[in-house]
């Protein structure tokens, strides 16, 4: 099979403004189950947006990015109805950057020969293709980036700021996530960077500039975030999946601690995840567990044991229409550094 033959048709990405499930969610509350914790979920994020103290951060691991979930997490940037944004590397690189250069994710199927795909150069995340060549072509865009910037050690913050400053002139597809943020001032942080397309740039350029290049610091990215934290006193997390990123910003609450600044606990959290509590993980552990290290308050937490796919769309269209953001004053976090 001709790689032509297995990336036909595109993943379309979901428009939270399309639809308003207000009464639907409000119907959810009454039930039992996932459908009760996502109307709980919603309404807890809906308190978050209309508290007009609390700074409010974006968690994103996963790959509903790809699946098509990219134009709800810029929504949540276009409508101020988040401040700051951790993520993985592959979210923010492989997903965002590649569509925001013009390439596409495509609809597939998991019922393949992986091995007919790999002699195709198409990549495989469950039921969504991507062709190799194109994710080899992001990997030398991020190196362009790199190439052009002054030797020294960056937050992974700082690289994707350029690489927002990148798609304002170049971007084939407008709206991506790394554009949204720095024409609105958010800052996006990804703790493991190298783990993405960004990664590969990166070797490269560092093996042909051994003696003057860019590297990523994540002590920094830990740095800058706390002081976020310090910053913005309340906040709010929106955890979608969880792991590093999820991990990262909970720990901010202990680095302002240990830096001799009292800030409070978070003041609201919600995660998405399908992952399991038992092995004493849940992709950094469950919300109510945070709470002994002093991570996250009790009162307006709530996990979701959903697939993101699902559960994000209906909880970021319901804050949307329940309209909020439109009282939030803008944190504009990217000018405090």
């Amino acid at each position: 099979m001709l790689k032509k033959d297995l990336l036909t048709e595109t993943i379309e990405h979901i428009d939270i403004t399309s639809f308003n499930p207000i009464g639907m969610i409000e119907s959810m509350s009454k039930m039992s189950f996932s459908a009760r914790e996502l109307a709980d979920a919603s309404m807890i994020f809906d308190r978050m947006v209309g508290d007009t103290a609390c700074t409010i951060v974006l968690a994103l691991a996963g790959s509903t990015s790809a699946a098509g979930c990219m134009a709800v997490y810029s929504d949540l940037i276009r409508y101020n109805m988040i401040d700051a944004v951790v993520s993985t590397g592959a979210s923010i690189v492989d997903m965002d950057f590649f569509e925001a250069l013009g390439f596409r994710h495509y609809k597939g199927t998991s019922q393949i020969d992986d091995c007919l795909l790999r002699d195709a150069y198409v990549d495989r995340i469950y039921d969504t293709y991507i062709d190799e060549n194109e994710l080899q072509e992001c990997d030398a865009t991020t190196k362009i980036i790199a190439d052009q910037l002054p030797p020294g050690a960056y937050s992974s913050r700082e690289f994707i700021k350029e690489m927002g400053k990148y798609l304002v002139s170049n971007a084939k597809k407008k709206n991506s996530l790394i554009q949204c943020a720095f024409e609105n001032k958010v800052p996006i942080f990804c703790p493991a960077f190298s783990d993405s397309s960004a990664g590969f740039g990166l070797v490269q350029h560092q093996t042909q500039r051994p003696s003057g290049h860019v590297s990523i610091d994540s002590v920094k990215d830990f740095r800058e975030l706390t002081q976020i934290k310090i910053k913005s006193s309340d906040t709010g997390l929106l955890i979608i999946g969880g792991g590093v990123p999820k991990n990262f910003i909970q720990d901010v609450v202990i680095c302002a601690e240990v830096l001799g600044k009292e800030v409070p606990m978070h003041k609201y959290a919600i995660q998405v995840t399908v992952a399991d509590s038992r092995d004493g993980a849940c992709s950094s552990s469950t919300l109510k567990e945070a709470r002994s290290w002093g991570k996250v308050e009790s009162g307006n937490d709530q996990m979701v044991f959903c697939e993101g796919t699902i559960a994000v769309p209906i909880l970021a269209s319901y804050a949307y229409h329940r309209g909020n953001w439109k009282n939030r004053p803008r944190r504009n976090l990217a000018d405090l550094f």
